[in-house]
Order: structure tokens, then sequence, then C-alpha cells
């Protein structure tokens, strides 16, 4: 691992179920999430792609790679937030969600930034 602390990229992450989006008769399941991404580290870096790993509860994975975030490709200098939401469609009512996003530091530095495993669940379906 590179020198800890320098290159530190800390990702928060909510979610909501999107009752009126969705249409459980037909297996679709909306979710939003909000990820709060920061630059815990003493190197600006940059978001330049992401990487999702999307889990149904049926085991069926979907991977989606892209440039950036929203349509953007935030520079976050030391102790700078990015915030954003979107959003998934799944065919069931619980599913995860986990990724990463490929960082390039100031400094030329190219690393990944884990985001960690989250739930996307219709409320009341897990117990």
């Amino acid at each position: 691992m590179a020198e800890s602390g320098k290159y530190d990229i800390t990702v928060a992450v909510k979610t909501v179920y999107l009752a009126d989006q969705s249409d459980p008769s037909r297996n679709q399941y909306v979710f939003a999430y909000t990820i709060t991404v920061t630059n815990a580290g003493t190197v600006a870096a940059q978001l330049v792609s992401r990487h999702w790993i999307i889990t149904d509860s049926d085991h069926h994975v979907q991977e989606v790679k892209g440039a950036g975030v929203v349509g953007q490709q935030p520079l976050l200098k030391p102790g700078e937030t990015f915030e954003y939401t979107s959003g998934a469609n799944l065919p069931t009512a619980v599913g995860t969600m986990r990724g990463t996003y490929q960082m390039v530091a100031e400094d030329g530095h190219a690393f990944e930034a884990e985001i960690p495993t989250f739930t996307l669940s219709v409320p009341r379906v897990l117990h």
C-alpha cells in the first residue's frame, strides 16, 4: 500500500427506496444513494472513473464501469468533500452495491478508493 495517510479517500453512503418510481409487480425496485467522498489524505486527488458491482438477492451481478460520477471528475484537495446522488434499479427488493473509484493524485500516483458494500432494501423486507 502507498504511504499511509497520503492517499486516503473515505466513502460514506446513504440509501433510500423510491417507492413512487418502483413497480414490485414488474420486479422493478428503484433506489437512490447519496455518496460522500472525502479526501482524508495529504495530496489532492481526482476521481477519474468508477467500477460498481451490483448484486441482487437472486445473486445476479451487474458491473458498471465509467468515467467519473454524475458526469463529473471532481478534484478533491486534502480535507475537501464531494457529494452526489445517483440511483440503481434492481429486479429484487434487496441487493448490495460495492466498488471502487479510480483516483489520480496530483503527484501522478494512481490508486483506488474502496466503496464499502452497502445494502439496498425495500423497508420492512429485511428482518
